[in-house]
């Protein structure tokens, strides 16, 4: 049987595992959505214990920090592929949105936020008044 090596391969997989790629990134995947008045986030954290999960706002930037802790020095490991140690994502959030009423909740190795729309940014009628011959009318439109 004829074998290639490539000595970059190793390098390859070591990087895409700690920067991850576009498709994949290492620590911590999201998916978001927008689903009525409310932006559901979603990243999965699978063996990371919940008292290690962080969870910061500051104006409009949400920061996520969790811990999976390193595995007992002691064993002889024979495959290393889930990254592990401290992770941590930033969102920008826009303005429209209400970060002072952020819920999050945490099963089954998802951390899952629940950020709703502001008030200020919701769609509303304003009501125009005209005047007709000295009379004053109000239209809601």
């Amino acid at each position: 049987m004829l074998m290639r090596t490539d000595p970059f391969r190793e390098l390859d997989r070591l990087a895409q595992q700690v920067l991850g790629t576009a498709a994949r990134p290492a620590a911590m995947p999201m998916d978001a959505w927008r689903e009525g008045d409310t932006f559901e986030v979603e990243f999965d954290l699978p063996g990371v214990s919940p008292d290690s999960i962080n969870l910061d706002v500051e104006r409009n930037v949400v920061t996520v920090r969790a811990e999976r802790p390193g595995l007992d020095g002691n064993k002889e490991m024979l495959a290393t592929e889930r990254p592990r140690g401290v992770f941590s994502r930033q969102l920008v959030l826009g303005e429209n949105l209400d970060t002072e009423n952020i819920q999050a909740s945490y099963d089954s190795g998802v951390l899952s936020l629940r950020i709703p729309v502001a008030e200020r940014a919701k769609p509303r009628k304003i009501s125009i008044t005209t005047t007709k011959e000295g009379d004053r009318q109000s239209i809601n439109s």
